[in-house]
């Protein structure tokens, strides 16, 4: 396995898109539509999102191309003769997208992404799109979170064995590198992305040899180099001491730790901090594990436990508490028509958008075109034209730097742990006069549409 993730193809889309497309391309309405990507409301215990996906999106917009065989599929599944699907044949996308750039805050309401593309090219993208963009931004956000609850101190990604999937194991390694995690247990994700593998052992090790000192040493004889002895197989306390010993003993310290994954985290490490330090071992590290999210780490951090590293895994992996964001693909305007949704609870907003960033990050939805405020900057970029990226892949460590910039500048009570306020974003008055004008032209066609039905249709 390279590590390397899959990136999806034409099939991957739900039925009711490729219906769509079909009947766009049948009736001729292959106008220039925009579709915004946004999450409504951010999840509870949220202050804000991190923005994520979107190398994934790009790399499945660019090699999107229905050929004969997702025809025949297409055709398949909607029992159709493959002569009734020929409409969608060499279909691929040839649009626009601006969008945020990965490592960005992003607050609800703010497009993440805009594709810009004739509309049955649009409408088919929306599921893959929604996809690679809501997962990772849910999962990002939870991982950050880590980050700042740490106050410094290192976080590891353990989350392989309990993501659901393979794929979306080898995405949290990436992520949780994004969000500034120290290292990853994912060794085809470490080799992938270039990024640090850590690991120390599993129980079943220490149950093997039955002994904890004859299982340390035996590690240490096949690892050299600097070691993290699992101490909580049996007694912890017992443990520590053991492997105190036997750190001590071959002359191992800087770079070597012991990791206490149950029991009470913070109690046991202040005892354990106890028995390295009067062993002579002050420079040997603590590492903790089990359950631990953003949460646990803050109340460890909180309570002053001398906890060195923080290794999180399935709460993490699969965003726990938020599994899943309120995102939506919203059309916004077709054929120069902007046009908008007014169902209760999911009115979305008409044409092409642009976010205005200023200092603390107050932000401003605004239509693409117009001025920003004063002292603000635009947030979403143009990252493909025609179909094709506008610069290759851009590094983690640039989207690392994007992500402590925005950080830096991001309100206090946002980024709390428990009870954050998430800011929200203002709209721009020309943004709401459009809405407006929307609004009322469709009040407008529906009460024509209404007293015509009234009088049978005459006019």
């Amino acid at each position: 396995m390279s590590g390397q993730m899959t990136v999806p193809g034409a099939l991957t889309t739900d039925l009711y898109e490729v219906s769509m497309a079909l009947v766009y391309l049948r009736e001729g309405m292959t106008g220039e539509a925009v579709f915004d990507l946004f999450v409504r409301d951010l999840p509870p215990r949220r202050g804000f999102l991190v923005a994520a996906g979107l190398e994934s999106a790009l790399s499945y917009l660019e090699g999107l191309r229905v050929g004969p065989a997702e025809t025949a599929a297409f055709a398949d599944a909607l029992h159709r003769p493959v002569a009734d699907l020929e409409p969608l044949r060499g279909l691929e996308f040839t649009g626009e997208v601006r969008a945020v750039p990965e490592g960005r805050v992003v607050l609800a309401g703010e497009p993440l992404l805009e594709v810009t593309a004739p509309l049955p090219q649009a409408q088919f993208v929306e599921t893959c799109l929604l996809n690679q963009l809501s997962h990772q931004t849910a999962v990002a956000s939870k991982a950050v979170r880590c980050v700042l609850a740490a106050a410094g101190r290192p976080v590891v990604d353990f989350s392989l064995r309990r993501t659901q999937g393979i794929e979306a194991g080898l995405r949290m390694a990436r992520l949780g590198s994004l969000a500034g995690f120290a290292g990853t247990s994912n060794v085809a994700a470490a080799t992938a992305y270039g990024l640090p593998a850590v690991g120390t052992m599993a129980h079943s090790y220490i149950e093997a040899y039955g002994d904890e000192e004859a299982a340390f040493r035996a590690f240490a004889r096949a690892h050299p180099g600097p070691v993290t002895f699992l101490v909580d197989t049996y007694d912890t306390e017992e443990g520590v001491a053991v492997a105190a010993r036997v750190l001590h003993d071959l002359g191992y310290g800087p770079g070597c730790g012991i990791r206490i994954d149950s029991g009470d985290l913070g109690g046991l490490a202040v005892r354990a901090r106890r028995i390295l330090d009067a062993a002579g071992l002050p420079e040997v590290r603590i590492v903790v594990s089990g359950g631990l999210d953003e949460y646990g780490i803050d109340r460890l951090v909180r309570s002053g436990a001398p906890v060195d590293v923080c290794a999180v895994g399935t709460r993490v992996g699969v965003s726990a508490d938020a599994p899943y964001l309120d995102s939506a693909y919203k059309l916004v305007s077709y054929d120069g028509r902007p046009v908008m949704k007014l169902s209760a609870a999911k009115v979305t907003a008409p044409g092409a958008k642009q976010v205005f960033r200023g200092p603390g990050l107050t932000d401003t939805v605004g239509l693409r075109d117009e001025v920003p405020p004063p002292g603000a900057a635009p947030v979403l970029e143009t990252v493909m034209s025609g179909g094709r990226r506008t610069a290759g892949p851009a590094p983690l460590a640039v989207a690392r730097e994007r992500l402590a910039a925005d950080l830096a500048g991001l309100p206090g009570e946002a980024r709390r742990i428990d009870d954050p306020v998430p800011p929200e974003a203002a709209v721009s008055a020309a943004l709401a006069r459009l809405t407006g004008e929307v609004r009322r032209r469709i009040g407008d066609r529906r009460a024509g549409g209404r007293a015509r039905g009234a009088t049978g249709g005459a006019s």
